[in-house]
């Protein structure tokens, strides 16, 4: 039997203009908002919490003058009125739904409260405590089913519980307790986002965790740890602002979050810790909290450029790989191609110092850090903006192949030469700290992941012999090293990509110096032997902030194809377009779309060691006419 669309056809899709890809899209009009003031509180305060939207919150309870306040005031967009109290006054406590139906529980004065308190848009009604007395806390959700988080009582707490609009019920814990936690104020009992906080006094972590409505997974740090801060928006799309870094130093920062990582945007107009908050990612408030007294400073974020909330951005969601249809404004069909294999070198800004034998970089291609190298050892770190390098405060000595890798302002650089070098040292955005020491003397180690969650595999002491290398697998907390299994042969010099419980391995030096083309991926626990790559990479880049998934190597000694780039599409590896400059040994930084490779040396060139940097450059996905011959 004959089907319609066998007589019919199918219908094709018709555009005014092509789609833009997402990438192209946020260098044209880039997630963008500022804070702006809004109505002045009747009464100042700190360590308190908030609910409801930009232009129908509460400002609930808190520190007050002369202490704990049972105070309530609601915001109508420009103004704040006074309404009726709680019935407990207290301060670090949770609050979350609507400025209508809200709950309070929670906090502290003089002692930790379980109350639960309902607020109905009139009055406030003592309803069923939590089952853990806790301050410090954060909550999210609705009147009828609300999430809570964190905490001290005193100690500090992992405990989560759900709320079903009757009772509290104790669920899956955080996998790593804080106190004064953030929590993103839309979230749901099944779909949840708590950041930021304090494992212990003074230490802030910049630790995000993702709720599913039964578990917690660890995922992309913030660029900036702190506590005492404040989050709006949903697991999806949200903000994190202000907060506070011990020992005192209040923090004006935004973050925004588009589901997968966090981006630094404009600042509050003023630096404050232990501030509320409510609304969303595109419409937040920011009120009260300490700058460096009680405020009732009020600020109203306004959002401008793509909407982080839909992810992809709607240009992209209607650009699906595979896509056929006509522009009628050309008059042309056309089809939508993976932008994979697309991507080009492109000249950059010369190192201030031509360098070489760097192991990674830290950051993106718009903040990247060159970390120390040779020859002679160098201490020297650089900075570059997307068009120049800076000088940015030193290593503590000169050292070379060092593993370098992290975000702009949350980086690590381990080891190094000449040996032994066991420092973990870790980078702020403004200098380097000693974190806990590395396990062994090595250099050369291949890295990925965050600074609070990454892996650190194999290495090769200073003569650099094959049988030096390592088959180790070691595992970075943010204080300390452990085990992990080890990886499947000896290496050294390999490039990693992705996050501590979705990572991959590529190339690097192996028994044979030849054989840098083995690939394994890494789930947090064990090794994946994968594909191989086409080239040999020992001495190579790589794009190590790239998920596990999809990821780009480039580079290798010059006697094997130094200027060869592949992609990894989670399958397979694919030669794609070269560096212009082959060289070995150079730094590298960012992602799948936007790379660096700076530095190096090679025979062929004069001086052989090299301030060279190139600048990678990809859509997520390429659009072609389709013609007929």
């Amino acid at each position: 039997m004959s089907e319609y669309k066998g007589i019919k056809g199918f219908q094709v899709q018709t555009r005014t203009e092509d789609p833009v890809p997402y990438a192209q899209a946020l260098a044209d009009n880039p997630y963008a908002g500022a804070w702006a003031s809004g109505g002045s509180m009747n009464t100042a305060r700190s360590q308190l919490s908030g609910a409801g939207t930009q232009t129908a919150a509460l400002a609930i309870s808190g520190e007050a003058p002369g202490g704990n306040s049972t105070n309530v005031e609601n915001y109508n967009g420009s103004s704040w009125t006074e309404i009726t109290d709680v019935n407990t006054g207290r301060r670090n406590n949770s609050g979350f739904g609507i400025s209508t139906a809200a709950i309070l529980a929670g906090g502290y004065g003089p002692s930790f409260y379980n109350n639960t308190e309902y607020w109905n848009g009139s009055s406030w009604t003592e309803v069923n405590d939590l089952n853990t007395a806790r301050a410090g806390l954060a909550g999210a959700g609705t009147y009828t089913a609300g999430i809570v988080t964190g905490g001290d009582s005193p100690a500090v707490d992992a405990e989560t519980e759900t709320w079903n609009g009757t009772s509290w019920t104790e669920t899956a814990d955080l996998n790593t307790a804080r106190k004064n936690i953030s929590q993103a104020s839309q979230g749901t009992t099944t779909a949840a986002l708590a950041f930021l906080g304090q494992t212990s006094n003074p230490t802030s972590v910049a630790s995000t965790e993702s709720w599913n409505g039964s578990a917690w997974t660890e995922v992309n740090d913030l660029n900036t740890a702190r506590s005492d801060a404040y989050g709006s928006g949903s697991s999806t799309a949200g903000l994190a602002f202000g907060g506070n870094l011990p020992p005192g130093t209040l923090q004006a920062l935004t973050e925004s979050w588009n589901g997968s990582s966090w981006t630094e945007v404009a600042d509050l107009a003023t630096a404050r810790g232990n501030l509320a908050g409510a609304g969303s990612s595109t419409a937040a408030l920011a009120f009260a909290g300490q700058a460096p007294s009680n405020s009732a400073a009020t600020e109203e974020w306004a959002f401008s450029g793509l909407d982080p909330s839909t992810t992809p951005a709607a240009d992209y969601a209607d650009a699906i790989v595979g896509d056929f249809y006509y522009n009628s404004t050309t008059g042309q069909f056309k089809n939508i191609t993976s932008g994979s294999g697309t991507g080009t070198w492109a000249s950059g800004g010369n190192m201030n110092t031509a360098r070489y034998r760097m192991q990674g970089g830290m950051g993106t291609y718009l903040a990247a850090y060159a970390v120390a190298g040779a020859t002679p050892n160098k201490a020297n770190v650089e900075e570059y903006n997307g068009t120049a390098w800076t000088e940015v405060n030193d290593v503590p000595s000169g050292r070379a192949d060092v593993a370098a890798g992290g975000t702009a302002t949350a980086g690590f650089a381990l080891g190094g030469n000449p040996s032994p070098i066991t420092q973990t040292l870790e980078w702020d955005g403004t200098s380097f700290s000693t974190g806990g020491a590395f396990p062994v003397s090595i250099a050369r180690a291949a890295t990925f992941g965050s600074q609070t969650a990454f892996v650190a595999v194999g290495g090769a002491s200073p003569s650099r012999s094959p049988s030096d290398q390592s088959v180790n697998t070691l595992e970075y907390d943010g204080s300390s090293w452990t085990t992990g299994n080890n990886y499947p042969t000896i290496l050294a010099n390999g490039g990693g990509s992705g996050v501590l419980t979705a990572g991959i391995m590529a190339a690097g030096y192996t028994p044979a110096d030849s054989d840098g083309q083995h690939a394994c991926t890494y789930d947090g626990t064990n090794w994946t032997q994968v594909a191989d790559l086409n080239n040999v990479h020992n001495e190579h880049g790589f794009a190590q902030q790239s998920p596990g998934s999809a990821t780009l190597n480039f580079g290798a000694p010059n006697s094997a194809g130094a200027t060869n780039t592949e992609e990894w599409d989670g399958t397979s590896w694919t030669e794609t377009n070269n560096l212009s400059t082959g060289r070995e040994a150079g730094g590298s930084a960012g992602n799948l779309n936007n790379a660096l490779y700076f530095g190096g040396s090679s025979p062929a060139l004069s001086p052989t060691t090299t301030a060279v940097t190139e600048e990678w450059a990809q859509s997520d996905f390429s659009i072609k006419s389709v013609t007929t011959s």
